[in-house]
């Protein structure tokens, strides 16, 4: 049974660091100035290929290093591009229970949330990480909503029944998101620039969990980190096999390695749980611009469909399954021409497979 206490990501006796795969180079941490611009709506586009200031220390707390973001922000006014990505500009959060706008009030108003409650957070709030470990209930989730410019040090979910929407995580400590329970909904927020750890954008465990419509950018390999936008694995009672989850309309940019890794109860790693399974997840019309040997990552995932997400990288190949990846959908993807090929398969991942023919090894 999954414990809704803790952040499977830094307890203590956590897995190591998965770090398999090697990143062809290593991705500039985002300054001030890219922080800033995301934040005024001009951060979208483009790989962040510019205005990149230096990586944040691996050893540094959240609380050390200092936010990139302004000061005041103002909030993004552009929409996602091809509608990947955070959606802006947002309306003001509205049916708030509580409305905060600094660390100490959220810490205690995110403490006494009870199912039904809608937290409104506004504002900077510097070092502050959002955390979050009170469940909601199916007819009564708890919502944790900003506008869009609201900005803090990574967010962790710890409860089941959990909306989370419009919440900038600015240079973070990794994972900059981390979603552990069931009934989790993340939307129309950003993690920008994690460090530490292994420097992940986004982890997730649990069953049925939406990740729609985020922006994560600037993962860096720096510090020996195995740095990707979107991971999960199956290793013990707190990181649990993952089921019914949706991965839809996000954009990971500057990625230095993939933009989805997936080790089910099973996985070559060696170090999986043996327990329940990873499956039933659909990754669609997301966008990917990474530096890794593949754009997703897959071992010992069942029924998993990719479908219409465009990959940008100059990468040897799109999606490598492996290790009982069986009854896969693969279809209608946008693949950048210098990418070898599409599907990288070994043959226990064959059955029930539905796509472009392999074009290599995993």
């Amino acid at each position: 049974m999954l414990p809704l206490t803790t952040d499977p990501s830094s307890r203590p006796g956590a897995p190591a660091p998965r770090r398999r795969r090697r990143a062809r180079w290593l991705a500039a941490a985002l300054g001030a100035a890219c922080a800033a611009a995301l934040l005024a709506g001009c951060g979208h586009g483009g790989t962040g290929g510019s205005g990149e200031t230096g990586t944040p220390s691996e050893s540094a707390s959240p609380t050390e290093a200092a936010p990139p973001g302004p000061a005041e922000p103002t909030g993004p006014t552009a929409t996602a591009p091809d509608g990947r990505g955070v959606i802006r500009p947002m309306a003001a959060p509205a049916g708030c229970t509580s409305t905060v706008s600094d660390s100490d009030a959220m810490k205690q108003a995110l403490a006494a949330a009870r199912p039904g409650n809608t937290i409104c957070v506004l504002g900077n709030l510097g070092d502050a990480r959002l955390s979050i470990k009170s469940s909601g209930t199916a007819k009564a989730p708890i919502r944790v909503v900003g506008d869009g410019r609201t900005v803090v040090k990574g967010i962790t979910v710890a409860a089941s029944f959990v909306d989370i929407n419009g919440i900038n995580a600015i240079n973070p400590h990794a994972p900059g998101i981390s979603l552990a329970g069931n009934n989790i909904t993340l939307e129309n927020s950003t993690s920008i620039s994690p460090h530490g750890d292994d420097a992940d954008g986004i982890r997730f465990w649990g069953s049925n969990i939406v990740i729609r419509h985020n922006t994560i950018q600037h993962t860096s390999n720096a510090h020996k980190a195995h740095a990707d936008c979107m991971q999960t694995f199956a290793t013990d009672d707190e990181s649990p096999a993952s089921q019914h989850i949706l991965i839809d309309s996000n954009r990971c940019e500057d990625i230095s390695n993939t933009c989805l890794i997936m080790e089910g109860p099973n996985s070559e790693a060696g170090d999986g749980s043996g327990v329940g399974a990873t499956n039933d997840v659909t990754y669609v019309n997301n966008y990917c611009q990474n530096h890794a040997d593949e754009a997703l990552q897959i071992d010992d995932v069942q029924n998993l469909t990719i479908t219409r997400n465009e990959i940008a990288g100059d990468i040897n190949h799109a999606f490598a399954l492996q290790n009982m990846t069986t009854g896969t959908k693969v279809s209608d993807n946008k693949i950048n021409p210098a990418v070898r090929y599409e599907v990288g398969m070994d043959d226990s991942s064959k059955p029930g497979y539905q796509g472009p023919p392999s074009g290599g090894n995993p």
